[in-house]
Formats: C-alpha cells, sequence, structure tokens
C-alpha cells in the first residue's frame, strides 16, 4: 500500500514520520510533496528515505491513499492540480484541512462524469509529532472497509474517533484548541508553583508529571474526573478549598466559553 502527502508542513511531516515508525507503512512506500525544497528537509531524517517530490501529478498516479496537508486555502487549487491524475474508484482522498467542508470538496473534486472519490476530512492535533493525537475522522461516500482502513493508519498516530461531520468543528475545539487550553492550565499552574517557592525547572516537573497522573488515573480506573476528584475533596480540607476559589473565578464557566468561542 503506497500513501502520498501532499503538503510537508508541521502536520504533514508529523504524519509521514510516525507512520513510518507504525507497522503498515515502511518510508519507501511514502511519497511527500511540497512546493518548497526547504519544506521538504521537515522530512529528511536519517534513516527515513520517503519518497520526496515536487510534482504532485505524478505523486499521486501510483498512491492508494492521498492526503491533503495543505492549508485550507489552498486545497481548492491543489485538487484542481491533481484531479484529473486521480482515479477516482480505487484512490482515497483524506483532507486535513479545517473547515474546508464535505461540500466544498465535492465541489473542488467535481468532474462531467458526476463520479467522485471516497473523501475523508481528518481533523488531528499537534501532538501527532509524538504519535499521541486525539483525531476524528468523517467519511464521505467511503464504504465500511475504507472507513476501517483510514482509521487503522490514523490509529498508528494516537487515538481516533470516527464522528459525523457536523461535530467536526466541536471536536476541532475540545482537542485540536485543546491542546493549548490544557498547556495554559499546566503553565498557570507552574507560575503558582513557582509563587509558592519552587523554581520554574521544579515546578514544571511537579505539574506536568502530576497532569500525567491524572490522566492514567482516568484511562487506567476507566473513571470519570469527579469520581477521582471525589477521592482527594476530604470534608473541611484544602483541596476542597482550593477547588472553590477556582470555582469563584469562573474557571469551569471560563473553560465552557473558550471551548464555544474556539467552533
Amino acid at each position: 500500500m503506497k500513501i502520498t502527502i501532499i503538503g510537508t508542513g508541521n502536520i504533514g511531516s508529523a504524519i509521514a514520520l510516525g507512520l513510518a515508525k507504525g507497522s503498515m507503512f515502511v518510508a519507501p512506500d511514502i511519497t511527500c510533496t511540497d512546493m518548497s525544497e526547504q519544506a521538504l528537509d521537515n522530512v529528511r531524517k536519517p534513516g527515513c528515505d520517503f519518497v520526496l517530490s515536487m510534482n504532485n501529478i505524478e505523486a499521486v498516479k501510483d498512491a492508494d491513499i492521498i492526503i491533503l496537508a495543505v492549508k485550507p486555502w489552498k486545497v481548492e487549487s491543489v485538487v484542481n492540480e491533481i484531479k484529473t491524475a486521480i482515479d477516482y474508484e480505487k484512490q482515497i482522498v483524506v483532507s486535513i484541512a479545517a473547515g474546508v467542508t464535505f461540500k466544498d470538496l465535492a465541489l473542488y473534486f467535481a468532474k462531467d462524469d458526476d463520479i467522485l472519490p471516497a473523501i475523508f476530512r481528518v481533523i488531528p492535533n499537534t501532538a501527532i509529532a509524538v504519535c499521541s493525537s486525539m483525531t476524528f475522522i468523517s467519511a464521505y461516500r467511503a464504504s465500511d472497509e475504507q472507513s476501517a482502513l483510514v482509521s487503522r493508519i490514523f490509529r498508528e498516530l494516537g487515538n481516533v474517533m470516527l464522528v459525523e461531520e457536523r461535530l467536526m468543528a466541536a471536536g476541532t475545539s475540545l482537542a485540536s484548541s485543546g491542546i493549548a487550553f490544557a498547556l495554559r492550565y499546566i503553565r498557570a499552574a507552574i507560575e503558582g508553583g513557582v509563587e509558592l517557592g519552587f523554581y520554574p525547572q521544579e515546578a514544571q516537573s511537579i505539574v506536568v508529571n502530576t497532569v500525567k497522573g491524572a490522566i492514567d488515573l482516568l484511562i487506567e480506573n476507566k473513571s470519570n474526573p469527579e469520581a477521582e476528584i471525589d477521592k482527594v475533596t476530604t470534608p473541611g480540607g484544602i483541596t476542597i478549598r482550593g477547588l472553590n476559589e477556582m470555582e469563584v473565578s469562573g474557571f469551569t464557566a471560563s473553560v465552557i466559553r473558550g471551548l464555544k468561542a474556539s467552533t
């Protein structure tokens, strides 16, 4: 199986490098394209002998799966460039571009015969760079087997959830923007740790490992956050006082408002 990734920015290069470490692809089966030699340097790593190209048309001809990892405003021009070289009945198209809908993609890929390829919208987050993404996938004109294949590919790069397209914007807010929200909490807690007397490096180590421990508890115990919070909040204790003070300052409401604002 061969895969072509058009665009070797942060996400495109992370997908290529992550897949080359997995079990489904070897580097020579992965073609990476970009119009910039400097961008192609993102995937020039020792031991990663990807096929590198500046010719999108040639790059897509033998691919089983074509990933569009370009900026949203470039999608239409890239599709117009490659669509005559794509076999719509055999090849699968995956778009990483946020905000470019199936309606848009169907319009871009349209030909005179009304046939369209199987199209997927995929929204990962930046943790894809360490194969720990929370990735959302929606399918259009795709079979169950094709959906299973695309899901399997992106499970090489983290966790996957198949959703209806109407939930893609919400998923972007919760997981893609959510990375920034989680990191903002971590940064705030580090600053608090410094105010409490720790050096910045010490505070960061404490906070990062504490957050990791909280996540591990939820995963291992298959519990919800409130159940784990209850184990820490003894009556009259310091933890419940801290939580209540955060709520007075609007902690939960601020998180929810931020999520809604980013959809």
